[in-house]
Parts: structure tokens; C-alpha cells; sequence
């Protein structure tokens, strides 16, 4: 009698445990923060203000109108963050009923000191003269981007730079393939040709084989 009783008191006491282990869901720990985040003085919002969960590297935009809504667990403390504004944090309260929670988070407008800067004069009106006349003003990414895209230079580049290995083998093909059709006879000769001396007449006259001095800033 009393090792049934003690098996029936064994039997209800896991029974019990099992049911409180079942009835805590692991989603229980894990609560929705919709808010808004705005200024403590104004109560305008703070767009673009972070919200980050700290020590788990997971985090949150807000909107333009400082709304923003993120998951996390009971307990956890949220960061926020924003340029030109003190950081805030907010710890989520353990005991905290159910999933949801709303919230309005206010900042503080934080003070930047600029480092000290010292505007001085040159030293006389020739000075100035010569600094506008001679110093070298770096490039900016436009003035690069139209000098590299110059037609002048990129025409010089044609000319200059070695063929890779596609175009030599083309330029090799092209060229059996050119003595292919001559195959077995002698090929022509334009130095007898009055159309070439012709045509090299008339590049003489345009001044097609001048030489010309390269100036990189032609237009």
C-alpha cells in the first residue's frame, strides 16, 4: 500500500512539472517595441535615429517620422543613437506582460566642438600674386575623368600600346588570309599605282604627315 501510494505521488509530481515545463513556451521571453523617437525640447522626431539591441550586434532604422519597431528578449537593453544627439539607453523590464510594448523615447540635442582653425593673410600683395600664379591646385575627379577621356590621348594610346593576344592573333590571320589570295602569282605594287600617288598627294597637301606636338588639354 505504501509503494502504490508513493508510485501514484511520484506519477502527479512529474505530471505537474511536465505541465509547467510545457506551459512555458520559450516565446514568452520575447517582446515587440513599437515606438517613436523625438526631441525632448520640441517633441519633433528624430529620423534616421538608431536603435540597437547592446551586446548582440542586431539592430533598427527608424523612419522619417522617428517610428521604428524591433524584437527582442525581457530583460535586454536597447541603444539609441543619432547624429547630433546624446545617446540613450532603455532596459526592458523583466516582468513585462505579454509580447507588445509601446514606448516614446526622447533625446537630448549633444554639442560638437569644432577644433580651433586660423585664417591668416599672405604676407604682402606680391606674394598673393605669385601664390595664384604658380601654385599647383590638384585635379578634381571631374577634371581627371575629361583629361583621361581626352580624344587626343586616347587616339596617342591606340597607337602606342601593344597588342594583346587576341588582337595579334587577329591581325596575324588577317594577314595570311591576305597573302592567301595572292597565293602562287606576284602580288601588286601601288608605288605604280597613280590613284595611291594620287591619294598621297593629296594627304601631302592637307598636311596629314606634319608633325605634331601632343598637348594633352586639346579639345
Amino acid at each position: 500500500m505504501n509503494k502504490l501510494l508513493y508510485r501514484i505521488l511520484l506519477f502527479s509530481g512529474i505530471s505537474v512539472l511536465g505541465y509547467k515545463t510545457y506551459a512555458q513556451s520559450p516565446t514568452d521571453g520575447i517582446v515587440q517595441i513599437n515606438g517613436v523617437v523625438m526631441t525632448a525640447d520640441s517633441l519633433r522626431a528624430v529620423p534616421g535615429a538608431v536603435v540597437v539591441v547592446k551586446n548582440k550586434n542586431r539592430g533598427v532604422e527608424a523612419e522619417y517620422n522617428g517610428v521604428f519597431s524591433i524584437v527582442c528578449y525581457k530583460g535586454d537593453t536597447l541603444e539609441f543613437s543619432s547624429v547630433g544627439y546624446r545617446g540613450k539607453e532603455f532596459a526592458v523590464p523583466k516582468e513585462l506582460v505579454g509580447q507588445y510594448y509601446s514606448m516614446i523615447q526622447l533625446m537630448v540635442q549633444d554639442t560638437f566642438y569644432l577644433p580651433e582653425t586660423i585664417i591668416r593673410p599672405l604676407p604682402s600683395k606680391e606674394a598673393f600674386d605669385y601664390a595664384f600664379k604658380y601654385w599647383h591646385i590638384p585635379n578634381d575627379q571631374y577634371e581627371v575623368a575629361r583629361k583621361n577621356t581626352d580624344a587626343y590621348l586616347l587616339r596617342m594610346l591606340t597607337y602606342t600600346t601593344p597588342l594583346d593576344g587576341r588582337e595579334a592573333q587577329s591581325r596575324q590571320l588577317q594577314k595570311q588570309a591576305n597573302e592567301a589570295v595572292y597565293y602562287g602569282q606576284r602580288p601588286p605594287m601601288n608605288i605604280l599605282n597613280p590613284i595611291a600617288w594620287g591619294e598621297f598627294f593629296e594627304a601631302w597637301k592637307r598636311g596629314d604627315y606634319r608633325r605634331k606636338k601632343y598637348n594633352p588639354y586639346r579639345n
